[in-house]
């Protein structure tokens, strides 16, 4: 369940309390008069089920408190509670179905922008994976995709295209755009380093037979791309944080960044733009099932929302 907290100015209280009291997955229902300072106003707060969230949303949208007061959504982790379940059980759907649209524009709008933090770790990401490529260490690799950070800007492309946000898509895929090529630039500039120091030779990349999965671009590359982009989704809309680390380590996007400046650098451009290939399908793949996925569900939302306002889930 989902604890809501809605700041209201006091006209609009008694609405409110009517539509949470009249709502199916709403139950701990409590008001405090005056509590609220900035802005003023009353508190109401509810624990209300995921399912019926998205509704309660829209109502309280069309009452108008967002403009006049606050609406905060807060994940509950435990709930003891006869009436909680009973809420649970009144309400429309399954919680791990139900997808809280607010919550997720707000989820991937926060890692949607290109910042210091974002760059950062894409330059380590592509960095550790530069390393195990030189190392021939598929570990190594593996933990380069785990500390990637590109799923973000990517899942907030999907929504934001489905949303109809050319401005928002416009900023993730700057994100994209740029947190690559400064990454790559990054590791470049240490691969040189590596390559002067002696660390690095041509012969590198040809014993390198454990990682040669980052370059060879064929057909299942774009299948996985669409597997993780549509698994990396549902992770997104239900909150399950243990997949979303699965779709980290399943898709070759920092690997083949890594891979490409070493083969560049050692003059394999072959390989080079084999894995720059690699990059481009595996962020197109995961954009275009991230996409898709939400628009079914968007698509779905508005099938029962006609059918029935008051039971959106």
């Amino acid at each position: 369940m989902l604890h809501l907290r809605v700041i209201c100015p006091p006209e609009l209280t008694e609405h409110v309390l009517a539509l949470l009291k009249d709502a199916r997955g709403a139950t701990h229902l409590t008001l405090h008069r005056g509590a609220a300072l900035v802005p003023a106003g009353d508190v109401v707060e509810a624990d209300v089920a995921r399912e019926c969230t998205n509704s309660l949303l829209d109502a309280l949208g069309d009452l108008g408190v967002e403009r006049e007061g606050g609406v905060t959504l807060e994940a509950i982790d435990t709930t003891l509670s006869v009436a909680a379940r009973r809420a649970q059980e009144a309400a429309p759907g399954e919680a791990d179905d139900a997808v809280i649209w607010e919550e997720l524009v707000a989820r991937t709008g926060e890692e949607s922008r290109l910042t210091w933090t974002f760059a950062a770790f894409l330059v380590l990401a592509v960095l550790i994976a530069a390393v195990g490529v030189v190392t021939d260490s598929p570990v190594t690799v593996v933990g380069a995709m785990a500390v990637g950070p590109e799923f973000g800007p990517l899942a907030a492309i999907a929504v934001n295209l489905v949303r109809r946000r050319p401005e928002l898509v416009g900023r993730a895929a700057v994100a994209v755009g740029v947190g690559f090529p400064l990454a790559m630039v990054a590791t470049l500039l240490g691969a040189l380093l590596a390559e002067a120091a002696g660390l690095v030779t041509a012969q590198s990349l040809e014993g390198a037979d454990k990682v040669d999965f980052i370059y060879q671009v064929g057909p299942f590359s774009f299948v996985v791309a669409l597997l993780a982009g549509t698994a990396g989704m549902l992770s997104l809309v239900s909150s399950k944080s243990a997949a979303l680390v699965g779709v980290f380590i399943s898709v070759t996007t920092v690997p083949a960044a890594g891979y490409a400046v070493v083969a560049a650098t050692l003059g394999r451009w072959d390989r080079a733009g084999e894995s720059a290939l690699q990059l481009l399908v595996n962020l197109v793949g995961i954009t275009v099932a991230a996409t898709a996925v939400l628009a079914v569900l968007h698509r779905h939302r508005a099938r029962a929302r006609d059918r029935s306002p008051a039971e959106v889930d």
